[in-house]
């Protein structure tokens, strides 16, 4: 093996993505030295190929391209991966990951992690929300400013995934956080993961489909965190309106750099307005407060 591997990714909706990983394992031109298949969990997998040395890269997006026969992509990228570590990323086994003040890392990084207050182990399993997709890693980004402004009372995680914001709205605010996701194998993984984060008493979770279930009609939440996509997120913008405190902020994410407008103006169409915006990997994340609301939180 050269000194130098290299690795391409790109992020396709199924069964685009599948056709893709097909055509890059198959391939002798450029062979790869191992082919990932990773669900995102937001409709999108993310396809990655190992490579010794640098691909033709015209040649590979020619590959992808007819592999995907017109389904939606992002973009290709291609980087240098250490040699050291070329095995553990082709075993699906990533590196942790910083956003702020947050430190994300799974279970096989544990003993070589310095832990303090904003270091939070979630693995890779049957839920979204590791922190290597932009989307949650924006959404980290939000909430690690937002506790430099104020703290939330309450927090609402809607599609919780791995648990992985409701637990560092925990960790950051020392607040309860309620986490919900319509996916029972999702509640109980982010309820395991608060429980390894110690956080049992602060992070509940539970079983339900956007806000309409009983519980979170009785809540009065004054921050609202939903990481899914947008779509979902505009159908629930009159709930979300309806469900967040006077003077309470909303952080969407799952959006892409093209919906972000759109988004927004939707929820500004029901009293929010737009207080900051994060752009990651072509990816958004929109932090709004009601119109009424000239602070962040008592």
């Amino acid at each position: 093996m050269s000194q130098r591997t290299y690795r391409a990714t790109v992020e396709a909706e199924p069964p685009a993505a599948g056709r893709i990983a097909a055509a890059l394992d198959e391939a002798d031109v450029p062979q790869a030295l191992s082919v990932s298949y990773f669900e995102l969990g937001i409709g999108l997998f993310e396809v990655s190929a190992l490579y010794d040395g640098r691909p033709d890269e015209s040649r590979l997006q020619a590959m992808i391209d007819d592999a995907a026969d017109g389904g939606r992509l992002s973009h290709l990228r291609i980087e240098n991966v250490p040699d050291a570590n070329w095995v553990k990323i082709s075993q699906g086994q990533r590196g942790p990951v910083r956003a702020g003040r947050f430190l994300v890392h799974g279970s096989h990084d544990r003993e070589r992690i310095a832990r303090n207050r904003y270091t939070i182990e979630i693995d890779a399993d049957q839920a979204f929300g590791t922190a290597h997709h932009a989307t949650t890693r924006a959404c980290l980004l939000a909430l690690d400013e937002l506790a430099k402004w104020g703290r939330p009372d309450l927090v609402l995680d809607v599609g919780t995934g791995t648990g992985i914001l409701a637990i560092a709205a925990a960790l950051t605010f020392d607040r309860s956080a309620i986490a919900t996701d319509n996916d029972p194998v999702a509640v109980k993984i982010a309820a395991e993961n608060a429980a390894k984060a110690g956080l049992s008493q602060k992070v509940h979770a539970f079983v339900a489909d956007g806000l309409s279930h009983p519980t979170l009609r009785r809540l009065a939440p004054d921050l609202i965190v939903a990481n899914i996509l947008a779509g979902p997120l505009d159908e629930l913008a009159p709930a979300m309106a309806r469900t967040v405190q006077p003077g309470g902020y909303v952080l969407l994410s799952g959006i892409t750099k093209t919906q972000a407008h759109a988004t927004t103006a939707r929820y500004a169409s029901l009293g929010f307005v737009l207080k900051k915006r994060i752009l990651l990997d072509g990816w958004a994340a929109l932090l709004l407060g009601r119109r009424n609301a000239s602070t962040l939180f008592d």
